[in-house]
C-alpha cells in the first residue's frame, strides 16, 4: 500500500486524538451523574444499532454479485430499499409517535434482523423483500431513536443544552469509531476467516439482538401526541400543518434533503471517482480513513456546541459552503489535470487531491449530524417529531432513487458538480434559517397555534 494512504490516515488519527485529549472545561459541558448514566446507556444502544448497519455496508453489493446478479439487477434492489423508506417511512414514523418510540426502536431491530436473514437466500424475490425490510428499518433508525432520546431527556428534566453532549458522543461513536471497527470486523469474518460474504450479516443480526435486549430491559416508553384519538391521516395532517405553518421547520426539511441527498450520492460515487481507470486502490482502508474524518468532525462539533455564544444556525452555513467546495474538486481537477487513459496502476495525483477533499467532506458530515439533531430538537414539535422527520426523508429518497436510476447517464464529475450546487443551496437556506430564528429568538415557538390550525383542518374535513 502506498505511503500516501498511511500519511493521510495517520495525520487524521493524530488530529482526532489531539482534539479529544486537549479538551478543556470550555470545550465540555458540566453535567450530572444521572445524566451521564442516561447518556452512556443511549450511546451503547445507538452504537450497537449503528454497528448492525455498518457491518452490512461493505458486502451488500458484493453478496448480490456473488449470487450472479448484474449491475442493473443490483441497482433495482437498491432502489427498492430507498423506495421502501420513502413509501413506508412516514407511516412508521407516525406509528412511532402514536404507539410509542420504544416499540418503534424494537421494531427496527426485528425488521433489520429479518432483512439480514434474507441474505442467505439467492432468490431475487427474497432479496427484494430484504431490501424492503431494510428500507423500513432505515426510516426507523434515523427517526425513532432520536425522537425517543429527545422526549426521554425532557421527561427526566435534564438541561436542554445537555442534548448536544449526547448527540455529539453518539455520532462520534456510532458514525465514527464503530463504523471503522465494524468495517474491519466484517472484513475479518468474510475474508480473513473465510466465512464468506453472508457472515457480516449474521454478525449484524447478533448485534441488533443484543441492542434490542438492552432496550427491552432499560428503556421507558414515550409518545408523541398523548391523545389516542388521532388516526394516521390526522397525524399526517398535523405534521403537514406544522411544516407549512412554520418556515423554520420547512427550511430544516429542505436543508436536510439537500445535504443528505448529496451525501448518499457521494457514497455511490467516491469509488469510481478515485479509480476511473480501474486503479488498484485499498477500498477498505480508504473507507476507514473517511470514517475517521467523520469522527474528527463530530469531535469538532462537540467543541462548537459547547460554546453557548456560538449558534449552530451560524456555523452550519459555513459547513455547507465548505462541503460544496470539496465536492467540486472532481470537476476542478478534471479541468486542470488531463485525465489519464492508462488502465490499472496506483491512484493518480488527481485522485490524491480528491481523496483529501473527500476527507474534508466527511468531516463536514461529522459536524452535520449532531448539529442537525440539535436544531431539530429545538424547532420540531414533540407531538409529531417522528412523523415530521420522516416527511423530510421523502424528497431525499426520491432524489437518491433518481440518481441510482440515472447513474450512468452523466459523467461522475458532472454529478459531483450537481451535488455542489445543492450544497450551495443548503448554505443559502441555512442563512435564511438563521435570520428567521434570530427574529424569533425573543419568543419561543407557539406550537399551540399549530395545534389550533390542525384542529381547524380536522373540523373542516369532518364538515366536508
Amino acid at each position: 500500500m502506498e505511503v500516501f494512504y498511511y500519511v493521510v490516515f495517520g495525520g487524521l488519527a493524530a488530529v482526532a486524538a489531539v482534539m479529544e485529549l486537549s479538551k478543556t472545561s470550555k470545550d465540555r459541558i458540566a453535567t450530572s451523574s444521572a445524566f451521564n448514566a442516561f447518556k452512556n446507556n443511549y450511546c451503547l444502544v445507538y452504537s450497537l444499532m449503528m454497528a448492525g448497519d455498518w457491518m452490512q455496508g461493505p458486502y451488500v453489493y458484493y453478496l448480490y454479485s456473488q449470487y450472479g446478479f448484474d449491475k442493473g439487477d443490483i441497482g433495482r434492489l437498491f432502489i427498492a430499499g430507498f423506495g421502501s423508506s420513502m413509501l413506508f417511512g412516514t407511516i412508521v414514523g407516525s406509528l412511532a409517535d402514536k404507539r410509542g418510540r420504544k416499540r418503534a426502536c424494537i421494531t427496527y431491530c426485528i425488521t433489520y434482523i429479518l432483512s439480514c436473514i434474507t441474505k442467505h437466500s439467492p432468490q431475487y424475490k427474497v432479496l427484494l423483500l430484504g431490501r424492503i425490510l431494510g428500507g423500513i428499518a432505515t426510516s426507523l433508525l434515523f427517526s425513532a431513536f432520536e425522537s425517543w432520546l429527545v422526549a426521554e431527556h425532557n421527561k427526566r428534566g435534564f438541561d436542554p443544552q445537555w442534548l448536544s453532549v449526547t448527540f455529539s458522543k453518539a455520532i462520534f461513536l456510532g458514525n465514527g469509531l464503530i463504523a471503522i471497527v465494524s468495517g474491519l470486523f466484517a472484513n475479518l469474518l468474510a475474508d480473513n476467516l473465510g466465512f464468506g460474504p453472508v457472515a457480516p450479516f449474521d454478525a449484524a443480526a447478533c448485534l441488533l439482538g443484543i441492542g434490542m435486549a438492552i432496550i427491552l430491559s432499560s428503556w421507558g416508553e414515550n409518545y408523541g401526541d398523548p391523545s389516542n384519538s388521532k388516526d394516521l391521516i390526522t397525524q399526517f395532517k398535523g405534521a403537514a400543518v406544522a411544516i407549512a405553518a412554520d418556515e423554520i421547520i420547512a427550511l430544516l426539511g429542505a436543508i436536510q434533503s439537500l445535504f443528505e441527498g448529496s451525501m448518499y450520492t457521494f457514497v455511490f460515487l467516491w469509488t469510481p471517482a478515485l479509480s476511473p481507470n480501474d486503479q488498484d486502490i485499498p477500498h477498505g482502508f480508504i473507507f476507514a480513513t473517511l470514517m475517521l474524518s467523520s469522527m474528527l468532525g463530530s469531535s469538532i462539533a462537540s467543541r462548537l456546541m459547547a460554546r453557548s455564544t456560538l449558534r449552530v444556525e451560524f456555523y452550519m452555513q459555513i459547513v455547507f459552503a465548505v462541503s460544496a467546495f470539496t465536492l467540486l474538486l472532481p470537476l476542478i481537477s478534471n479541468f486542470f489535470v488531463a485525465p489519464s487513459t492508462v488502465k490499472g496502476g496506483s491512484i493518480s495525483f488527481s485522485g490524491c487531491v480528491q481523496l483529501l477533499g473527500f476527507c474534508v467532506f466527511e468531516a463536514c458530515i461529522g459536524i452535520f449530524w449532531p448539529s442537525m439533531m440539535k436544531m431539530r430538537s429545538q424547532y420540531i414539535p414533540e407531538e409529531s417529531r417522528s412523523t415530521i422527520m420522516n416527511f423530510f426523508r421523502i424528497p431525499l429518497n426520491i432524489f437518491v432513487c433518481i440518481i441510482l436510476y440515472n447513474v450512468n447517464a452523466f459523467p461522475i464529475s458532472i454529478m459531483f458538480g450537481m451535488c455542489s450546487i445543492f450544497l450551495v443551496m443548503a448554505s443559502v437556506l441555512q442563512r435564511r434559517l438563521m435570520v428567521v430564528a434570530e427574529t424569533h429568538k425573543s419568543k419561543p415557538h407557539d406550537w399551540t397555534t399549530l395545534k389550533e390550525k390542525d384542529s381547524e383542518s380536522d373540523m373542516l374535513s369532518i364538515q366536508i
